[in-house]
């Protein structure tokens, strides 16, 4: 992309007579990760009660990890339910407020003493799958080599698949897109929709939510239709 842009300018500045017509790659497709409230409480059950927080803040407002990581006590305000994430702090450059669920400012408040870092992600990445595996959404395999130390290979559910849980579930909650773009950080409509992962259970209730909706309109119609006719042979 800015091979080609570069190009382009040179173009519009006489430095070349031709732009060469350059071809991306395709896109590999989007991961589907993501976690329906019920499944998600078991998992967060499964975690160190350290890292629930943090975990509760990546399903409900989708921050990034890093995002997460660095926030202090002074941008948290509790009575407000808001966090402000600073300019330095966001992989957009750009400062953003981001509401906080009821779960979360209960454990918040629990939280003593109130300084330096929020949310605790110590061994995060091992507990993680640890969890994942324990409620089915993961699987570790022990790694033997022959020379060097046993490790465990892990396929799964992601931390980062809670970003897209998140978003799914502020756009399925009705929340205007633009305005789960802001929660959630995504700069560009494009990256916001891989994000935005549609389920077949989405798609029946869309269904269902249209047979409801026309149910109503012909019960509408045939009761002014009824009025209508009763009314002319009056």
């Amino acid at each position: 992309a800015c091979l080609r842009r570069m190009l382009r300018i040179a173009h519009e500045d006489g430095r070349i007579q031709h732009v060469p017509k350059i071809r991306f790659l395709k896109e590999p497709p989007a991961r589907k990760g993501f976690l329906e409230l019920e499944k998600f409480n078991e998992l967060l059950a499964l975690l160190p009660t350290c890292l629930q927080p943090l975990i509760l803040l990546l399903y409900y407002c989708g921050l990034r990890v890093d995002e997460g990581r660095q926030i202090e006590w002074p941008q948290v305000d509790l009575d407000a339910r808001l966090i402000r994430l600073e300019q330095e702090q966001t992989k957009t450059d750009e400062a953003r407020t981001v509401p906080l669920p009821a779960p979360l400012v209960m454990m918040l408040r629990a939280i003593e003493p109130k300084t330096g870092k929020v949310f605790d992600d110590t061994n995060l990445r091992n507990e993680w799958q640890i969890a994942c595996a324990a409620c089915g959404l993961g699987t570790r395999t022990l790694v033997k080599p022959e020379n060097g130390n046993a490790w465990y290979k892990y396929r799964g559910l992601l931390v980062h698949d809670l970003r897209r849980s998140a978003v799914r579930n502020l756009v399925n909650a009705g929340v205007p897109e633009r305005v789960a773009m802001q929660i959630s950080g995504h700069k560009t409509r494009a990256v916001f929709d891989r994000y935005h992962i549609v389920s077949t259970t989405d798609v029946t209730k869309a269904m269902s939510r249209l047979e409801l909706s026309s149910d109503r309109s012909v019960t509408v119609s045939a009761k002014k239709t009824k009025r209508l006719s009763a009314s002319r042979s009056q």
